[in-house]
């Protein structure tokens, strides 16, 4: 039982534990859960673990209950895999719930985004529907840029893509930059540019006239919107 440890205080514990294990976020997490960024608030203190997931984490990594409460003993009961100790099942299995939902900002992207690592905010609450479930979160969006394709409050879902070669040219993606180019975080459609280090971000609304040209080492984040719940549907 959990009950009698300081969920507080964990965040820092767990951090330390994955350092003894030489481990990074997503090789001590990702077992776990499937968004791995949010841990690094949780091991630095900024936000509370929650009962089951702490949990988890002890159950997966076999962590001293004893060494979390009073820093006494070996702080790994073994070395074992927790799929191996739990009969041949993984944890994965175990933990479906948590790799189907997908979280919810109700807040705008560029709050959101507080740096260029991670989702800042806590979600309200996460979605399980299939189609998406590979996403990586549902956002409203506000603004008239990109009439008709999205309507001001609609919610979209988007999804990170890591190679800037790949680009499905005319589609909508969140785009999320660095000081080069002031820090912009826009929803926009983007189309090659002829000078192949940069991307054309344009505007769906055909009376937000301009392209804005953006270097490619500018963005730190791209997410390609897979969805939409359109506000009429709320």
């Amino acid at each position: 039982m959990i009950d009698h440890l300081d969920r507080a205080e964990l965040g820092p514990l767990f951090k330390e534990a994955r350092l003894l294990k030489k481990m990074t976020l997503e090789q001590f997490y990702g077992g776990i859960a499937k968004h791995v960024n949010n841990f690094s608030s949780i091991e630095n203190g900024g936000r509370v673990v929650g009962k089951r997931l702490a949990k988890d984490i002890i159950d997966y990594h076999n962590i001293s209950l004893k060494w979390l409460e009073k820093k006494e003993g070996a702080p790994f009961l073994s070395n074992i895999p927790y799929k191996h100790r739990q009969g041949g099942k993984d944890v994965r299995s175990a933990n479906e719930s948590l790799e189907r939902e997908v979280p919810f900002y109700n807040i705008q992207p560029d709050v959101v985004f507080n740096g260029a690592d991670v989702f800042q905010e806590v979600p309200e609450f996460y979605v399980n529907f299939r189609p998406f479930n590979d996403c990586t979160a549902y956002l409203p969006i506000y603004g008239d840029s990109m009439n008709p394709k999205f309507t001001s409050g609609d919610i979209i879902i988007v999804k990170e893509v890591s190679n800037l070669e790949v680009i499905l040219w005319g589609e909508a993606y969140l785009v999320v930059t660095n000081e080069l180019a002031n820090k912009l975080v826009t929803v926009k459609l983007l189309f090659p540019h002829s000078d192949h280090t940069k991307l054309v971000l344009r505007a769906a609304n055909p009376e937000y006239a301009g392209d804005t040209i953006v270097d490619k080492k500018a963005i730190v984040k791209l997410f390609i919107v897979k969805g939409k719940v359109a506000r009429k549907q709320l």
